[in-house]
């Protein structure tokens, strides 16, 4: 394939760098929390920046242009798309609308009914409301399928009790994407539903914790008896599992990720040519060399797998198994990248972003931390390596 964009897509990318040199911080580096694409946390750190440089984003129309016009986008293409993921990954940004935009407006136009589009799609495009994914349990993590919290049926509602754990921004959000057990008497993944419904629905009650980045992030989320009307329900019961699933595959397709290793990579980069050990530059030490040459290399394999699968999705085609290879190696690059900085800068690579003597900010400290989640969050390397030994290479389970 041809891995050149148009120049109409280069134009593109042009304007989306001089918005951001515009409308971002000069400091930007000191207080974004975004590492190789994964977000460290909500808005705590990034603070009213967030808010004010999101309405912008809505304004322009970009978190959604790759959408139909129909359901509010500019049917942009997926290139334009890819070049504005990667822009504002690559500049560490903050999110462009989470999940509401990466895969829950994306599964509601495959699953969802006309009334749930009419009611959510425009909402998240212009930027008004905010979803929290209930998938994991404390007993049904990397297992999906497992989970036990249940939708029982009761006339025109359907009452649910349960838990679900790890939930990101659940005490922020409007809105769960709730994925429930509706039949326990067939095979556990043909047994779930997907629901979606409001944060404040009586019974809902959300407890936040800190992440490993000490951040107020992720929520015990608990539902006691929680009623909810039957139009609730996303697309038809019992097909829960395939609905998460299309959701999924939205999420690992990767371009994010690449982009923000590259960004680190040349962070590091550059610290190493600027900061000398010992007499000698750390650029110049070879085993260093060494490491950076294979990381950078590595970088630039994953970026050309994104592209892929932007290539298949221009084409209609089914991404999940690439989008699995992409999500398995960009996770376990994102860690070894972030061991590299904290390798490369020794003792110092342990200080805080609280400390003035913190090289780049505390940038690869808070990525050592951080990473730590990148192989288990959106399904786990085992899962990954799983998804493609069966569907992929149709392997037995």
């Amino acid at each position: 394939m041809d891995f050149g964009l148009d120049p109409e897509d280069e134009l593109f990318r042009q304007e989306v760098r001089a918005f951001l040199d515009r409308e971002l911080p000069a400091d930007w580096l000191g207080m974004s929390v975004s590492w190789a694409g994964y977000g460290a946390a909500s808005g705590e750190l990034e603070g009213p920046v967030r808010q004010t440089f999101y309405k912008k984003l809505i304004k322009r129309g970009w978190p959604t242009m790759a959408w139909p016009k129909a359901y509010g986008g500019q049917d942009a293409s997926f290139t334009h798309q890819y070049v504005y993921n990667e822009e504002m990954a690559y500049r560490g940004a903050p999110e462009s609308g989470g999940i509401a935009v990466t895969y829950v407006g994306p599964a509601i136009m495959v699953h969802g009914s006309e009334e749930h589009k009419k009611k959510f799609l425009g909402g998240i495009v212009r930027g008004e409301i905010s979803f929290a994914q209930g998938f994991s349990e404390p007993g049904a993590g990397s297992d999906l399928a497992s989970v036990t919290t249940r939708a029982v049926r009761d006339g025109y509602d359907y009452i649910i009790n349960g838990q679900k754990t790890f939930t990101s921004g659940a005490h922020l959000a409007d809105y769960i994407w709730l994925l429930a057990r509706t039949n326990a008497d067939v095979p556990k993944h043909k047994g779930l539903s997907m629901f979606v419904f409001p944060m404040k629905t009586p019974g809902v009650t959300s407890r936040p914790f800190l992440n490993i980045c000490d951040v107020l992030s992720f929520n015990d989320v608990y539902f006691d008896n929680v009623r909810v009307p039957q139009d609730a329900l996303v697309g038809e019961e019992d097909k829960g599992w395939y609905q998460a699933m299309t959701g999924l595959d939205f999420e690992r397709s990767g371009v994010a990720r690449f982009a923000g290793c590259r960004r680190a990579m040349e962070l590091l980069v550059r610290y190493m040519k600027e900061t000398k050990w010992n007499g000698r530059y750390l650029a110049e030490d070879p085993l260093a060399r060494e490491r950076v040459a294979e990381t950078a290399v590595d970088i630039e394999v994953g970026r050309l797998m994104a592209l892929r699968i932007i290539s298949m999705q221009t084409r209609r085609m089914s991404v999940s198994n690439a989008s699995s290879v992409s999500k398995l190696y960009g996770s376990e690059l994102s860690q070894r990248l972030a061991r590299l900085g904290a390798d490369v800068m020794g003792p110092f690579g342990t200080l805080t972003r609280r400390s003035k003597w913190a090289p780049l900010s505390g940038f690869f400290e808070l990525a050592y931390r951080n990473s730590v989640s990148a192989t288990l969050g959106a399904g786990t390397s085992e899962i990954q390596r799983n998804i493609l030994a069966q569907r992929g290479l149709g392997l037995p389970r």
